[in-house]
């Protein structure tokens, strides 16, 4: 297995996976997230391919995409409250679920972490669902830990 800089022929694998994490927070949160939904097209991975500031990681074997990593550089520079800091973001990390208990997510976050290390990033933060057990418990063995939560009242 290659974890790498997503390409352009990596669209089709990496549409397919944003099906299954689609669903996966549908099932969820069905009363937030569309059935069937997908967060980025065709159109829109193209463009992010093309921005290096929302490096995309790749786990393949043999041409196939198993797993990836959206990033989002982000920073916070001059703010009257907050500290200033370079954060890498993790928009969006899944394996497919055919390949899932591999390895496959740990390598994907391994890597990025050494990403953002020699990027010289001073965090690594992400979002992650009330309800999605399993990402909870992998991100906890990685050693991230809750900053801050966001509630709801729904009416």
């Amino acid at each position: 297995m290659e974890i790498r800089l997503a390409k352009k022929e990596d669209i089709p694998g990496l549409l397919k996976l944003l099906r299954q994490v689609g669903q996966v927070h549908h099932e969820i949160r069905p009363d937030i997230f569309r059935d069937g939904a997908q967060k980025y097209d065709d159109a829109d991975l193209q463009a992010l391919l093309e921005d290096p500031t929302r490096p995309v990681f790749v786990a393949v074997e043999e041409g196939g995409v198993l797993g990836y990593c959206f990033c989002i550089h982000k920073s916070c520079k001059g703010h009257s409250v907050m500290l200033d800091r370079r954060e890498l973001y993790i928009d969006d990390l899944c394996v497919d679920e055919n390949c899932r208990g591999k390895g496959i997510a740990a390598a994907l976050f391994d890597h990025v972490r050494g990403y953002a290390s020699d990027q010289g990033f001073d965090v690594i933060t992400l979002n992650v669902w009330c309800g999605n057990d399993r990402a909870m418990a992998f991100y906890e063995k990685t050693g991230m830990t809750a900053r801050n939560i966001t509630m709801e009242l729904p009416l």
